[in-house]
């Protein structure tokens, strides 16, 4: 039986992952290079393989590798940087620091008001309650790492947050651990825990706060609040990140570009 030399038809060398029944060969190949972000192969940060040698690996042309990478950078997974090459995407990035932080000082903008001022109440390993475990995808039960901290910009507090973590992939995340770290919290859960956040979704609300919140936050209980419950998740849409807070808006105000 003889081989066949090098193909140069578009058809994938590995299976796609699982899905309708029909899709775009760009799609598949998406697939395929979100399986290889997935495993670690390349790293938050790093360089990928360009799209010449991507599409020899997959054995498809440039242009099928072009439309998928294009998708890719669409969704914020990956980073195109002029004459250098691709990159994946990594929250460590300058400009996408504040990609889930949609709070935003009515003078200014972030980057002038500074890094929020960082106090944590609470840093601590316990059983997920039935509603954290469901949108955490876990069971009843299942350790999680919950987090309780005050965010303050130039000195006024802002922003309580509550956050739970499923506790294998977060284990051994301290209180001096999320204090020490001087970037942002999401890089250091790529750098630290290999957990990058892809994506996110959010339910807004207004409420008052109870004593305890508002005592925190330095409001009393009639101050209208805005609260954000947030489920962040990773590749494939596994969710890791669950965080409630809870925003003063009476110099801050809630920003979101829609496309």
């Amino acid at each position: 039986m003889s081989s066949s030399s090098t193909t140069t038809s578009d058809t994938p060398v590995a299976p796609p992952a699982p899905g309708p029944a029909f899709s775009p060969l760009y799609q598949q190949i998406k697939g395929l290079i979100l399986q290889s972000l997935e495993a670690g192969e390349w790293r938050p940060g790093e360089l990928i393989p360009s799209e010449m040698e991507l599409a020899a690996r997959f054995r498809v042309s440039q242009g099928t590798v072009r439309k998928a990478i294009d998708e890719l950078a669409a969704e914020n997974l990956v980073m195109r940087r002029q004459g250098k090459g691709t990159f994946v995407a990594t929250h460590a990035a300058q400009q996408v620091q504040y990609r889930f932080l949609k709070l935003q000082p009515d003078t200014g903008d972030q980057r002038e008001e500074g890094r929020a001022q960082r106090q944590i109440i609470d840093c601590k390993r316990v059983r997920a309650p039935a509603e954290i475990a469901r949108l955490l995808a876990l069971r009843s039960g299942d350790a999680v790492m919950q987090v309780r901290r005050v965010l303050a910009f130039v000195g006024t507090p802002t922003i309580l947050e509550d956050i739970w973590l499923p506790g294998q992939a977060f284990k051994g995340l301290t209180a001096e651990q999320i204090s020490a770290y001087q970037g942002p919290t999401y890089a250091m859960f790529e750098l630290e825990y290999g957990v990058r956040m892809v994506r996110a979704d959010e339910k807004i609300r207004a409420v008052l706060p109870d004593a305890e919140q508002a005592e925190l936050l330095h409001v009393s209980t009639s101050t209208p609040l805005l609260s954000v419950e947030r489920v962040a998740y990773t590749y494939n849409d596994v969710p890791m990140e669950l965080r409630r807070g809870l925003y003063r808006t009476d110099t801050h105000h809630y920003r979101n570009a829609l496309n």
